[in-house]
């Protein structure tokens, strides 16, 4: 089984793709979420969002709020990232 993951800026898409594991921060603590996991609506906190994508790569985004959405093994990452030079 796989996540089916969506994780978007509001003036763009972040990443797109399948994972076996994500895991972000949020306003009340760390969430990680496998296949089959309860469904869940969060705000997200300032901190690091991990993607473990199915070929075992890590994929680190650092955002400064958002939420996440999780349903039937998708998750919806909504997100304010850290801005980079």
């Amino acid at each position: 089984m796989a996540l089916s993951v969506d994780i978007v800026a509001p003036d763009r898409t972040l990443w797109v793709g399948e994972a076996s594991f994500v895991s972000a921060p949020s306003v009340e603590g760390s969430i990680g979420l496998l296949p089959g996991h309860e469904p869940i609506l969060s705000v997200l906190a300032a901190g690091r969002i991990k993607v473990v994508e199915l070929g075992g790569e890590d994929l680190f985004i650092d955002v400064l709020s958002g939420f996440i959405s999780f349903d039937h093994d998708v998750v919806t990452i909504v997100a304010e990232p850290v801005a980079t030079a």
